[in-house]
């Protein structure tokens, strides 16, 4: 059985690195181990958060209740035909080894999330995406837990109303559930993505004519590390913000206005707008606040530069916000969970 632990800190347990305690934490290996926590006395009197690695997560003040740190480990192989495998992981596991792990065994799908932080369990959640590729196109289904009962649930695709950057545990079912596995269909011939972002340039000063999973995987890392710093080395949680997607209207008014604003055709004849070329404009990138800042080279990135609290963080998202929307009447809406309970 988890052993519960009082007045755990939690500056190590995410990647913002801000102070912040939580009352009781205990750590899951299998989905067993929920049953036996909620039998507990510490279950039943305080509000519960599943965590996986932190990499999503900024916790604005100490958290009074239960965390749980989701290490469900595994990858099995469920089923195979002639042209797809599928793949149950545990929630636990590490995102990027997963994706390092599928181009070992050459199944395609993945390579363009490489280098992604966090496990396989927040994948789905967020419906995490990056150069053209998004979870929803090899997810399968998952196995959960609902808190609240304790029942075994699988979730279909369909079932989690999959979205740019959503699904419904981040509306509906918020904290609801704990993810035990996630089911991925993978390709055994791969497809590739090669048009967003500047993937082709990298593959050409790698010298490759012919690309691979691996070669794709390793340009996509190239390209991440030069933009994105190092958790470990400057505290963050990757991309802050959405890009926005607007209206056909509201993008020719932007377009008369800043003809070479980058954008991305979207579905529905939207457009989504670059939100670091948005904070850009607004005079933002490499910008300090006190002890937090945005990054120099990607300015969806916000830093804790020197012990910065979560508050100093969020008043940071809040003043680049309201400049955009100021600037373009476009709103930003946050990627990172905040959690101000």
């Amino acid at each position: 059985m988890s052993k519960i632990v009082d007045d755990f800190p939690l500056r190590h347990s995410h990647t913002f690195a801000t102070e912040a305690i939580a009352r009781f934490a205990a750590t899951i290996t299998q989905g067993d181990d929920l049953l036996h926590l909620r039998e507990t006395n510490t279950w039943k009197l305080c509000p519960k958060l599943v965590l996986g690695a932190g990499s999503n997560t900024l916790f604005q003040q100490n958290y009074p209740g239960l965390v749980i740190f989701n290490h469900i480990k595994g990858i099995e192989l469920v089923k195979e035909n002639n042209q797809h495998i599928w793949l149950k992981i545990g929630a636990g596991e590490n995102w990027h080894e997963l994706v390092q792990y599928c181009i070992k065994h050459d199944y395609a799908g993945i390579e363009n999330l490489s280098l992604i932080p966090g496990t396989v369990g927040a994948a789905p959640i967020q419906n995490i995406g990056a150069y053209g590729v998004e979870l929803e196109s090899v997810f399968y289904d998952l196995h959960a837990v609902e808190l609240s009962t304790g029942n075994k649930t699988i979730f279909t695709h369909s079932d989690c109303h999959f979205g740019y950057r959503f699904s419904i545990f981040k509306h509906e079912l918020q904290n609801q559930y704990c993810i035990t596995h996630v089911t991925l269909r993978l390709n055994k011939t791969p497809t590739y993505h090669l048009d967003y972002g500047n993937i082709k340039e990298v593959l050409n000063k790698m010298g490759i004519i012919s690309p691979s999973l691996k070669s794709i995987s390793d340009a996509v890392i190239t390209i991440r590390r030069k933009k994105l710093p190092d958790p470990s080395l400057l505290p963050n949680a990757g991309s802050f913000f959405k890009n926005p997607i607007i209206s056909h209207v509201q993008f020719e008014s932007l377009l008369h206005q800043y003809p070479k604003i980058p954008h991305y055709t979207h579905e529905n004849n939207t457009f989504k707008i670059p939100a670091a070329w948005l904070i850009e404009q607004c005079g933002w990138r490499g910008k300090r606040c006190g002890p937090v800042g945005v990054h120099e080279n990607q300015a969806l990135v916000l830093i804790n530069y020197s012990h910065g609290s979560g508050d100093d963080i969020c008043k940071l998202a809040e003043a680049i916000r309201a400049d955009v929307k100021k600037a373009f009447s476009i709103e930003l809406q946050s990627e990172v969970s905040i959690i101000n309970v």
